[in-house]
């Protein structure tokens, strides 16, 4: 049995006439680069999220970048992270000239460890990113009360966590801003790159909107520097079909998760995810913890089973932050993980025969490597 890392053609052929349809009306009304489909699509997921408002952008890095732009963050600031995320958190950071000050995670969430967040705050810090890895929030309640200790914005990076919850608020709602990208694979994705920021203040949402569309209120009279940041319209009609399946879509993860962990408790050479009292994981990546993992990606291969690494090496072990003043330190818990990250098979439709032969090839080639 063959079972892809991620099986979007089979998301598409469960929605394909309610997708063609909304691409249809897209072309129907020429309506390509913002418009209609777009204001259509945020406000469907602000409601979603409970926010009073959402703006679409070309990107999760996009949100990212202009969401720290409309806040003011800039050259001479800090703004603390995860050391163990994709790239585009800390290069947000840098392309406003602000400097990313990289934290460790917590050894069972793998999201940010409030106390080395505390621990990080200088005179200069004027921020922090806390990101919900793999679809699981941060544990915002102790990250905001260092925020508001020191007076710090907080930039929410929910790219990886659509529809999660955090003590029964979505994520991305708790901070200043929530910044998520739709990326394909994302458990909420478009069909090429998208992404859009949430937020409770209207002044933020028109900085935002006015900078993603090169920083003007009013067609060719521009009040400041901006950006081509805008969603296209036919990615925010899909983005809202596919919004009205999400929680569906993510408790087939979540069951789907739960399958795993029950097939693979009980064995000791398998750090399966945690999920935190506090938190309602949506697991847009079913991340556990093996030994000899670079063997084990490449005996589940030979097994049919197409596993993935996220993420191999630690934002401040990036050749691209190789001058950074944090490049000699060492962050030991990122660092491990980073060594033993295997991430299996996940989305919605996945059959319970593809578990089971995900599962039971990950413990035989465990037992053929003799761990």
């Amino acid at each position: 049995m063959n079972v892809p890392f991620l099986d979007l053609k089979a998301q598409y052929l469960n929605l394909r006439s309610e997708i063609d349809a909304a691409i249809q009306s897209v072309i129907d009304k020429t309506a390509f680069a913002g418009g209609p489909f777009v204001t259509s699509f945020e406000e469907a997921f602000a409601a979603y999220c409970g926010s009073r408002h959402a703006v679409g952008l070309g990107s999760g890095t996009d949100a990212l970048w202009l969401a720290m732009l409309a806040l003011g963050i800039g050259p001479g600031d800090e703004v603390v992270t995860s050391v163990n995320t994709f790239i585009a958190t800390a290069e947000a950071i840098s392309f406003t000239g602000a400097k990313p000050v990289f934290v460790d995670v917590d050894p069972r969430t793998y999201t940010m460890d409030p106390a080395a967040l505390e621990a990080a705050v200088t005179p200069r810090t004027k921020a922090v990113a806390p990101v919900h890895m793999f679809g699981q929030p941060a544990d915002m309640d102790p990250i905001m009360a260092v925020a508001k200790r020191h007076g710090l914005l907080v930039i929410e990076d929910a790219c990886q966590a659509h529809g999660a919850d955090y003590k029964g608020r979505r994520a991305g709602t708790i901070g200043d801003v929530g910044c998520f990208s739709f990326y394909p694979g994302k458990n909420l994705g478009a069909y090429g790159e998208a992404g859009a920021i949430v937020t409770n203040d209207e002044a933020l949402a028109k900085a935002v909107k006015r900078l993603r569309d090169h920083g003007q209120d009013q067609k060719y009279h521009h009040g400041c520097i901006g950006w081509n940041g805008r969603m296209d319209g036919i990615q925010g009609a899909i983005l809202e079909v596919k919004l009205k399946h999400l929680d569906e879509a993510n408790e087939a993860r979540r069951a789907h998760a739960a399958d795993y962990t029950a097939r693979l408790s009980g064995d000791d050479r398998v750090l399966a995810p945690f999920e935190a009292a506090y938190a309602h994981h949506v697991y847009h990546v079913y991340a556990l913890r093996v030994p000899q993992r670079d063997a084990m990606l490449a005996a589940m291969k030979d097994c049919g089973v197409a596993c993935a690494i996220h993420y191999p090496v630690p934002l401040h072990l990036q050749k691209a932050y190789s001058g950074h003043a944090q490049a000699g330190l060492r962050f030991p818990v990122a660092e491990q993980c980073a060594n033993e990250y295997l991430s299996l098979p996940m989305f919605p439709e996945l059959t319970t025969e593809q578990v089971a032969h995900v599962a039971d090839s990950l413990l035989a080639c465990l037992d053929q490597a003799g761990t």
